[in-house]
């Protein structure tokens, strides 16, 4: 069983901004020399998310809109009396998406479908700089 951890990091436009790391992982997977196994993805931060979406644009907007309507930004959040940062409604929105994402390993490469990339979701209110923690495990 081998195990392989990487960390790299990512700017962020701010909020609504979602990266495709599709091509990155891939290559950290062939780079492992993992043929059959995991690989979980990992952003530390808790207005952030991993996910998976077909990556074009419409799509990208229409993450948003349904977030808008989920966890509204313009609605009182207790988190932002706390601390002044009206980001309440980004960790409402990366409670319910999640920091981190699992997929198999087959033949050597991420199974994925024909349209599926996997995607980082910056949700804070300002540009970020962020952390992801790649662990692939396998034989």
């Amino acid at each position: 069983m081998k195990l392989v951890r990487e960390v790299f990091e990512i700017e962020t436009k701010g909020e609504g901004d979602i990266i495709d790391l599709t091509d990155r992982l891939r290559d950290l997977v062939r780079k492992s020399g993992v043929k059959e196994g995991l690989i979980n993805i990992f952003s530390i931060g808790s207005t952030c998310a991993i996910s998976n979406i077909e990556y074009e644009p419409g799509l990208k907007r229409d993450v948003f809109k349904i977030l808008d309507r989920i966890a509204p930004s313009n609605i009182h959040y207790n988190h932002n009396e706390r601390w002044g940062d009206y980001n309440g409604h980004s960790h409402v929105r990366a409670t319910l998406i999640k920091p981190i994402y699992t997929a198999p390993i087959e033949d050597g490469d991420i199974l994925l479908g024909t349209w599926q990339q996997i995607v980082f979701i910056e949700l804070d209110v300002k540009p970020r700089r962020r952390r992801i923690v790649v662990t692939i495990i396998g034989t």
